[in-house]
């Protein structure tokens, strides 16, 4: 067992090493997975100090009413093989993950301001490693808390990345804490079922609180 923390990626982190173990044959299988309760109202006061909290509680993603995040309680898990495997044991095999990166945001204006740089850097290693380009990407689960600063910074990087797209193939974004809140460590884990679900159903849920772009 790993326990790995990396506040707001945790649970994303947590499948990007379980994936590198995989390739490296050091497992043959990984759970990988996340879980946030909230138990104690200290981080309510921490994270009002920062202003980091939405007034009324809901995460209003690229809205222009957008005043930070409403804090939820979650957990989630996935199992993760090397494909081949998960084919030979006739598995019920719901996603691929092709390719994944990280980084770390360096130098910023703060710890709730990321860095629009680093996030376009690891955008682009993550489709390198899954040899995807970018016209062949319809959607893309964001980070979008709910902030002034970091809604745009996001949607800025992904502009910057993907900017040489066709015009006529539309890249849609979206984001679960819309519809949830944010988990906080377990919030990347939200983000990837939501998308596997998505994939599934062939529905992706509506941004909730979105009526005037930021």
């Amino acid at each position: 067992t790993m326990t790995i923390d990396t506040a707001c990626s945790s649970s994303l982190v947590a499948v990007n090493q379980a994936s590198l173990f995989l390739k490296d044959h050091q497992c043959d299988l990984a759970l990988a997975g996340g879980v946030n309760l909230i138990i104690s109202l200290k981080g309510y006061v921490g994270f009002s100090k920062l202003n980091a909290l939405s007034e009324d509680g809901k995460c209003k993603s690229f809205d222009d009413s957008a005043d930070g995040y409403g804090r939820s309680e979650g957990c989630g898990a996935v199992v993760l093989k090397r494909l081949s495997d998960a084919i030979r044991d006739n598995d019920n095999i719901l996603a691929v993950i092709r390719g994944s990166a990280i980084n770390h945001d360096g130098k910023s204006s703060g710890l709730t301001v990321p860095n629009g740089r680093a996030q376009e850097d690891v955008i682009k290693q993550a489709m390198k490693n899954a040899k995807v380009s970018i016209d062949k990407i319809d959607y893309v689960e964001t980070h979008g808390t709910g902030t002034k600063i970091g809604d745009p910074q996001e949607v800025n990087a992904l502009a910057n990345v993907f900017h040489d797209r066709s015009i006529n193939n539309k890249l849609k974004i979206g984001t679960v804490k819309s519809n949830i809140g944010h988990a906080e460590s377990a919030s990347g884990m939200a983000g990837l079922l939501k998308v596997v679900l998505s994939l599934k159903n062939g529905i992706i849920p509506a941004n909730l609180h979105f009526t005037t772009p930021n």
